[in-house]
Parts: structure tokens; sequence; C-alpha cells
């Protein structure tokens, strides 16, 4: 943090060195604000049941789910039914006597950090911003925007995209006809908010090579020389999101090379206003008007 920063009982107009017990109070703070957000989301989600588990949590395990639709409508228009999901085949079952209970718990706190997200990466960000330079701070503006609208951007393509053909996939797939997927809720839970949280965080990509560039710790010349390893690296990743199915591989690719060759753009212009900047402090040192 910045050693302008003000401590918690400076007077205004007056800043002064935090020490470093005045910094992990004002952490603190930060972090007792970002959880009562969480508790409220939770707890607001709790009491939400119906709409949380029969349409959100739910939904993708019906075969009424808008992707399935969309996909059967998209079928029918190219002349490929198979792309209809017309059954979902599998049930969801609960084995343990306080499992409803303990999950609808657990998928309240979840819900509570992702729709919490965009207030606690702002906390995060009102710690951090006083130690920025002036010229980072000014660069900088909007980055909870961003992250937010990523972040939810993220979110929506793994709940609508990833999530439903990883579960249709795994839930299709038998090894004899005779044997009936009965799925447990802990189970399906599971891939469903490993789906849509990792897809989200994934398309954090564009903000992260931003704050790399700015830092000076990557380059676009660099990323467009990696870039076939950036491949590899990005078809692992949706290998691990997605089920072995290759079509949900690619679906789930494509966005994320996207986001790749949109933060080498990125880079490219932080790289180009840091390299200008530099030039007009070296010109005004020079006395060159």
């Amino acid at each position: 943090m910045d050693q302008h920063q003000l401590s918690p009982d400076a007077n205004v107009g007056e800043p002064h060195e935090m020490s470093f017990i005045d910094h992990l109070e004002a952490l603190r703070w930060h972090i007792i604000r970002s959880a009562i957000s969480i508790v409220i989301f939770a707890t607001a989600a709790f009491f939400a049941k119906d709409f949380l588990f029969h349409d959100l949590i739910l939904g993708p395990s019906r075969n009424d789910f808008w992707t399935y639709r969309m996909f059967c409508n998209f079928g029918n228009w190219v002349g490929a039914p198979s792309l209809c999901m017309d059954k979902v085949g599998f049930i969801i079952q609960n084995r343990q006597m306080s499992g409803q209970l303990t999950m609808h718990i657990s998928t309240s706190f979840i819900v509570g950090l992702v729709l919490a997200f965009p207030y606690t990466f702002w906390e995060l960000w009102r710690f951090i911003k006083p130690g920025l330079y002036p010229h980072e701070q000014q660069n900088s503006q909007g980055a909870v925007f961003f992250v937010s609208v990523l972040f939810a951007l993220g979110l929506l393509f793994g709940y609508y995209i990833a999530a439903p053909l990883s579960i249709n996939f795994l839930a299709s797939y038998t090894v004899d006809p005779t044997i009936e997927n009965q799925i447990d809720l802990q189970s399906y839970l599971s891939t469903l908010t490993t789906m849509s949280v990792s897809t989200a965080f994934v398309f954090e990509l564009p903000m992260i090579v931003f704050f790399l560039a700015k830092a000076g710790l990557i380059t676009p010349e660099i990323m467009r020389l990696y870039r076939k390893h950036a491949i590899v690296v990005i078809l692992i990743i949706a290998a691990v999101i997605t089920p072995p199915d290759i079509s949900a591989q690619i679906i789930v690719t494509i966005p994320i090379m996207i986001l790749y060759e949109l933060s080498i753009n990125i880079a490219r212009v932080v790289s180009r206003n840091r390299t200008q900047r530099l030039n007009a402090e070296l010109a005004a040192n020079n006395g060159v008007s």
C-alpha cells in the first residue's frame, strides 16, 4: 500500500504513513463488509428456495430447459434433428437423511458468494487502489465494472452452455442400456457449480492480461510468440471444465480463444500507451516541447 494512505485516525488533509497494523485494520473492515454482503445474499437465496432449486439449480435437469430448446430449434433449422435433447436420461436422488437440508444451506452460500462477487471485488479494490500511483489509478478506472461484467458473462456462459452440455452428455452416457442413471444430488450440484463458476473465472482473462501488461510482466509480442502454447493450455482447460465430449469442448474453447485474441489487443494498447507516456516524460526531462 502507498505510504501516503491516510490512517483511520488521521485528520483530513494530513496524510501520513500507515503502519502495518493500520493496514491490517483497514483490510479487516473490508473483509468484514464483504462477509456481511455474502451473508445477506446467502440468506436471501435460502428463503428463495423454490426459485433457487426448481427454476435455477434443477433447470438443466429438465428437457424444457432454455438451452435444450434452443439447440432443438437450431437443429430443426439446419436439418439436424439429432441436436434435440428431448429426454434427460437420469433421476436425481438424495440418499442422506440431512442431505437436502445440507444442500440447501451450502447452495445458498455458493449463490451468496457469486452474487456478492462484484461488491467483494470492489472492497478489495478500495483497499488496493490507494497504493497505486495517480497515473495507475487513472488507467485502472472501470476495473470493478469490467471485472464484474466479465464474471457475469462467464457465469451465464457456464450455466447456459457448458453445464447443460456436460450434464446432458454425462447423463446420457451408458455402458449398457439396462443400467439406469440415478444421480446423487451432491454429484449433480458439484457438476453444475464447477462448470458455471469455472467459466466465470476463465472469462476474467482479459482483465488479468490488462493488469499484467500494466505491470510490464507481459507484452503482446510474448502472447503472439506463445500463441500455440496458449492454445494447448486452453484446450486442457476446456477439457477440465467439460466432460470428454468433443462438441462441448469445442463450444467452450471458442470463446476462450476469442478472449485470448482480445487480450493480445488489450496488451498491445497498454504497451503502446506506456511507451507514449515514457517518451513524453523523457521529452519533458530533456526540455523538448
